[in-house]
């Protein structure tokens, strides 16, 4: 039987996408906002005059941004703790969480609460750094690994995740004779892809985005990461605005392209989340799958 449609129902549809619609225009605004402030004039984005169409368009700002000495490396270096970092995190998450989830597993209660306890409380910075320099990672890229190694939420998101998997499936395999290694390869590994996608995200962004570890740990420059020269590249150009305020005769390369700090904030802000935009929405249904079946299971 053919559904007529009324009146209300279109109206009730017409209000369901101008909300949906509204709500997308303020999801996108901001990234379309800061793109056209990125590849406008300079000085009319510091007079806040760029709302909703680029005027003055150029890339100076861009070019300006890959021209800094040592970007391509500090690229490298943040693609290789992401990488690593990720995989790493993945690995012992899934390894803790699997070994949380067995009921066999010598005092359990006592160590999970254990580890739960180190997401509330922390030592402070001074301790923090000193210990870091008792392991020998000062300098070292390790110290982009090892410190984000076992995180307490990984672990807690994968315990829930295999608690709600059959326990059938780990006992046919043990009837077989399989032990924990092959049971967790062969059976947790490939049915908890929803939730590692979550932890990868989760894992990819933090290491993407850190740089406070650098500025702690780290003082080569071939260890710099792409975080931390942008954020040496804004103060540089705070300081130059500053100069340019109080000594009008001061002339840099900066101010012959009239760069100003709002300008290459924006463009450093496009250049560091463009590869999370790029990339987040492969992993968006097993995101999503992965955060309802820990939300729902208690």
């Amino acid at each position: 039987m053919k559904y007529i449609r009324t009146c209300r129902d279109k109206l009730t549809d017409a209000f369901i996408y101008v909300i949906f619609g509204l709500f997308a225009f303020l999801c996108f605004f901001p990234f379309y906002y800061i793109i056209i402030n990125t590849i406008s004039d300079n000085t009319m984005v510091s007079a806040g005059q760029i709302l909703f169409w680029p005027r003055g368009l150029h890339l100076e700002n861009y070019k300006q941004v890959f021209q800094i000495k040592g970007l391509f490396l500090a690229v490298w270096i943040s693609i290789a703790r992401t990488a690593i970092g990720t995989a790493v995190s993945i690995l012992s998450a899934t390894i803790v969480g699997y070994g949380f989830s067995r009921p066999e597993y010598w005092q359990k209660k006592f160590w999970y609460r254990f580890l739960i306890i180190t997401m509330y409380f922390n030592a402070g910075i001074i301790p923090w750094y000193l210990n870091m320099r008792m392991l020998g990672l000062l300098n070292n890229f390790m110290a982009y690994v090892l410190p984000s190694m076992c995180a307490p939420f990984f672990v807690i998101l994968v315990k829930t995740y295999i608690e709600s998997i059959p326990e059938s499936l780990e006992e046919a395999a043990e009837i077989d004779g399989a032990g924990y290694l092959v049971r967790y390869v062969q059976i947790i590994l490939p049915l908890t892809k929803p939730i590692i996608a979550t932890i990868a995200i989760f894992a990819a962004v933090g290491q993407w985005n850190s740089f406070m570890d650098t500025v702690f740990l780290v003082t080569r420059p071939e260890l710099f990461t792409l975080q931390y020269i942008l954020f040496q590249y804004l103060n540089q150009i705070n300081y130059i605005a500053e100069q340019m305020r109080n000594n009008p005769g001061f002339i840099n390369v900066a101010a012959m392209f009239k760069l100003t700090p709002v300008a290459v904030r924006f463009t450093v802000s496009i250049i560091t989340v463009m590869p999370v935009l790029l990339i987040y929405p492969f992993f968006q249904k097993y995101f999503v799958k992965g955060i309802m079946i820990g939300a729902v299971k208690s």
